[in-house]
């Protein structure tokens, strides 16, 4: 039996994992800690083989009051629980770390795109992995993850956003953007699958095909009957703000921004990457369904 620690109690992806590996509990055990009250330090790490550290700060706006937090939490405390996990002989530490390392909001990602993060929670994320990742030894297996965006019932950030603007707009264009993104139970069984096998290094997982974004919008629409119209004559426009205006927020929703899925496969271990458990257009009803429960 694999014992695993989370920490991060209450997290969406905590409480996620946790909810999810429940299906074998004849071959984990899941204990979860609060990071915010130092209740962790006085945890024994010894009795467990995994350490999930999804603690961190993220989804609130960034003023220049609260930089210093990010550092606090997504650097410091994640160096200091990786740190007495390796002093305490637990066998592997996973961090939870994001695809805005890299910086960008369009583009294609492989394993020659460096790392430029453009705000404090990405270059807290990236200090994290640095200094985390220099623990790697045949003891202490490192593994550090970059999961694009996110969804599933009850999440947050980008996903509510564009599902919310989704069920309200009566127009969008037929602009074919693609997104890697990734269901919640997908990731949950990702890192499953990298604790069963004690795999080390850089993971960036994503849904087996990329999401595109008109196909999202259509079908998040459909699941809240609104009788949304595609108009192929707005796309001119959508690629001038892109492309001449630089347009931070047009970018997310409409410019392609995607991890080069031969950079970053689990083929190699797993040849049918076979974490992807449920299909696309099931994955959003899903998600829908919670949301709608919470908007009731």
């Amino acid at each position: 039996m694999k014992r695993i620690l989370i920490t991060g109690a209450n997290s969406y992806i905590g409480t996620s994992f946790e909810k999810w590996i429940g299906q074998w509990p004849e071959e984990y055990q899941v204990n979860t800690v609060e990071t915010r009250n130092g209740q962790w330090n006085e945890l024994d790490f010894s009795i467990y083989d995994v350490v999930l550290h999804v603690a961190g700060i993220a989804h609130i706006k960034e003023t220049k009051e609260n930089q210093h937090l990010y550092y606090l939490v997504n650097r410091d405390l994640a160096f200091d629980v990786a740190k007495k996990a390796s002093e305490e002989g637990v066998k592997q530490f996973i961090l939870l770390s994001s695809m805005s390392v890299y910086g960008l909001e369009k583009g294609i990602i492989d394993k020659t795109t460096p790392l430029t993060p453009k705000n404090a929670y990405g270059h807290s994320k990236m200090e994290a992995e640095i200094a985390i990742e220099k623990m790697n030894s045949n003891d202490f297996t490192v593994t550090i993850l970059r999961p694009p965006m996110i969804y599933g019932k009850g999440c947050k950030g980008n996903y509510q956003t564009l599902s919310k603007f989704a069920k309200k707009t009566p127009v969008f264009p037929t602009v074919n953007s693609k997104r890697s993104m990734i269901y919640i139970d997908n990731l949950s069984e990702y890192i499953r699958y990298l604790i069963d096998h004690k795999l080390n290094g850089l993971f960036c997982p994503q849904n087996n095909e990329y999401t595109n974004i008109h196909d999202l919008v259509k079908v998040v629409a459909n699941n809240s009957n609104n009788k949304i119209k595609f108009i192929g004559i707005l796309n001119p426009f959508v690629d001038l703000l892109i492309n001449k205006l630089n347009n931070s927020i047009v970018s997310k929703v409409f410019g392609d921004l995607i991890y080069d899925k031969d950079s970053f496969s689990l083929s190699e271990f797993n040849e049918n990457n076979e974490y992807t458990k449920i299909p696309f257009e099931e994955t959003i009803r899903l998600t829908e369904e919670q949301v709608l429960n919470y908007e009731k």
